[in-house]
Formats: C-alpha cells, structure tokens, sequence
C-alpha cells in the first residue's frame, strides 16, 4: 500500500501545481530514503537508464519533428493554407468552419504540435469567422478542437512516446492512427455542416472572404501536402525509419520556409531555441519518471495493480473502461507527457496480462489523450486559444463551444474500441 500511497503523493504535488520533472524525482528520492528496506541504492541502475534514454534513436524523433514544427509555424504557411481553403468553400455554409478543421489537419500532419497549431489557429482563422459573423461558441470551439488534431494525427509527439513506453513501433503506430484520425476530422465536418444547415445563424455565407484563384490556392496546398506525403509515406512505405524520416521533414520545412521568404536568422534561432526548451522538458520529466519507476515497482506497486486487474477483477472490458476513465478524468487536471509516464506504464503489465493488443491500446490512449486537452477547466488548448484571442472572446464562450466537439472526441473513441479495423486497416 506505500506504492499506492507513493501515486497519490505524486499526483497531489502536480495537482497544486510544483514541476512535474522535480516531483517525479523528489517523491523518488524521499520514499527511498524513508523506508529502510529499499535505501537509496535502488538508484544504482539509474545512470544506465538514463544513458538508455539518451541512447533511444526512436525518441530522437521527438525533436526532430518539433523543429519541423517550429520552423513551419514560422513560415507563414498555416495563413496561406486557411484562405486558400476558405475561398474554395465561401459558397458553402458553414464552409469557413469546414476549411479551419481541414488546415488544422494538415498542419497537425504537418507540424504534430499542439500548442504551435492552435495559438496560429487562434491568430488567424479565429478573427476570420467572427468578422463573418460566425457564432463565438462555434469558432472557438473550431479553432481549439482543430489546432488539438495533432495529439491523433502522425506525426504526433505522444504517438512517439507511447510507443517508447509501451515498447511498440513508432511507424506502426503512425500507420494505426491514420484512419481513427481522418474519423474525427469527418465527425468534426459532419457536426459543422448538421449544425449550419439546422440553425444558418451560427454559420452564416462567408461573402467578405478574399477570393483566391485556383492557381494560388494550388500553390498554397501542393507544398505543405508534398511535405506530409514524403515524410509520412516513407515511414508506411518502410524506406525510412520516423527518426529518419523527421529528419527529412526538417529539412523538408526548410525549403518551404526558404520558398515562402521566411527563412532568416531570427526563424532559425527561434525554431532551435523553442525545440531545445521543449525536448529539455520532455527528457528530464522521462528522467524523473525513470526514478518513480524504479522506486514504485521496487515497492511492488506494478505488481498490486496487475493482481488487482487480473485477479479481482478478471475482466478485460472493466479494465479498458476503468483505464479510459482514470485517463480522461486525469485529463482535466494534468498534462498527456505527465498521464504517458506515470499512468501509462502501470497500465502496459495488466494490458499484457490480458493480451490487449498494445497498437489499438495505444491509439485509444491517444485519442483520449487528446480530449484531456480540451477539457475545461485546464485543457491547454483552451489556455493557447484564450490567450492568443485576448478579449475578443470569453471563457465561457469557449467552454460551451467545445463540449460538442469533447462529445465527439468520445464517440470517435467509442467506434475504434467498438471497431478496432479502424486501426489495423493500414497495418
């Protein structure tokens, strides 16, 4: 019952809010030394762990593909995109919703950043639809759930680290999520365009917008679509690894940065900055939680859950449905790099134990994942959109206008356990 007690502890201190990288390793420290049976020698094999991370080429994808993001987000692509698109669909009601959720997913095909896609979102697209007269719910509710498409979407950062926790392949995963991903868009669209034409006056006829020539708008699609299929084909072709091919998709970045003339000093030096702050957080919470890890299973914690699963509880479908609960419920109030390295690698034992298959498990966490940033009152998504919208639009306003598209995060959810060939069916 200490590794029990051990869990709780943690999740209090992320709860009020300390860092999570110091609680992971702080706890460690603090429960090791209080119990005189483990002693601070069960760090010992703690300096090869970490030479193991350091040494994991799969998780050197991670900044990789955040550069990619960075040096995108700096090019001036994402507006581009968005009035392209929303010139092909100003006939349509509802059209300029359609094309903000089509360009999030391109950019989350295209970068995987959450936070870069939904603060460029925000700036951009959201201003747009209000000027068209869009209702605020509707738009914000576009704009965040849009911009979050990169949590599901390959390349996605979690879809790397889960499959370094769960110890699955990357490219796998990629390949897993592709469909379920294209589903939510789908939902997404249906949604807009149900809820349009029931009440025109939510989603009016975008008349103002400027009208784009088909040349133009060819010109704006093509490069950032070359860019998705050459870094994401080569991994579901098996030409490149994803470390391979991220690095490919820098470089690939670059050259639409250059033909955009945005490539200068200031986007390199900001792209390099922001991805070392970045994967820095990422390694040294994976460092922390290395530490918890040792400590919690020494304590036998992995081994309580796994009996209480298999052996109390003995059923598969309580335990996917309690392992989905606890995950959207832990959602609410802290981070998926925090819910991935805690949460995750109690449940990989009892995933096993039962013979899950640990692509479609993976792909189920991710999508639920995914809605934790939505989720008021402390998804992220809603802080970035917030924040770069100012005053232009309420808290509340973007509460209510994300739950349509939370309930549709579940569904999505709901069809890939109900049908898992939604998963296999590029494997």
């Amino acid at each position: 019952m200490i590794s029990i007690l051990m869990f709780v502890v943690v999740l209090a201190f992320l709860l009020i809010g300390v860092p999570v990288a110091f609680v992971f390793g702080t706890v460690a420290i603090a429960f090791a030394f209080l119990i005189p049976e483990l002693g601070l020698e069960v760090f010992s094999v703690l300096p090869f762990r970490i030479y193991g991370i350091m040494s994991n080429t799969t998780l050197m994808a991670v900044p990789l593909f955040i550069a990619m993001g960075l040096v995108l987000e700096k090019s001036k692509m994402a507006e581009k995109l968005l009035l392209s698109m929303s010139s092909l669909f100003r006939n349509v009601r509802g059209g300029l919703a359609v094309s903000v959720v089509i360009v999030g997913a391109m950019l989350a095909a295209s970068t995987g950043i959450v936070s870069a896609s939904v603060v460029m979102m925000s700036v951009i697209a959201l201003p747009l639809m209000l000027k068209a007269g869009y209702n605020k719910g509707l738009a914000s509710g576009t704009v965040a759930a849009s911009g979050t498409l990169g949590q599901i979407i390959p390349p996605s950062i979690i879809l790397i680290i889960l499959g370094d926790v769960m110890s699955v392949s990357v490219g796998e995963l990629f390949m897993g999520a592709l469909l379920p991903g294209l589903v939510l868009v789908g939902l997404y669209i249906a949604y807009i365009l149900i809820r349009s034409y029931y009440s025109p006056s939510v989603a009016p006829i975008s008349e103002n917008i400027t009208t784009v020539s088909l040349k133009e708008a060819f010109l704006s699609i093509i490069p950032p679509m070359l860019l998705m299929i050459s870094v994401l084909g080569s991994i579901f072709a098996g030409i490149a690894s994803p470390t391979e091919s991220a690095a490919f998709g820098v470089v690939g970045a670059l050259l639409l940065s250059s033909l955009n003339k945005s490539l200068n000093f200031d986007t390199l030096k900001y792209s390099s900055l922001e991805t070392i702050k970045l994967t820095g957080m990422i390694f040294m919470i994976l460092i922390g939680a290395t530490a918890f890890s040792l400590v919690f299973n020494e304590l036998g914690g992995t081994d309580l859950i796994l009996e209480f699963f298999s052996e109390d509880i003995g059923d598969v479908w309580i335990f996917i449905a309690i392992a989905m609960l606890s995950i959207f419920i832990l959602g609410f109030f802290i981070d998926f790099i925090e819910i991935s390295f805690i949460i995750v690698p109690i449940l990989v034992p009892v995933m096993d134990a039962f013979g899950i298959d640990p692509i479609w498990f993976a792909i189920l966490i991710a999508l639920n994942l995914q809605a934790s940033f939505l989720t008021p009152p402390f998804g992220l998504s809603l802080f970035f959109l917030k924040g770069a919208a100012g005053d232009s639009i309420k808290t509340v306003e973007i509460y209510k206008g994300i739950i349509p598209f939370i309930l549709l995060q579940v569904l999505a959810l709901g069809l890939v356990m109900v049908f898992p060939n939604l998963v296999f069916a590029f494997l």
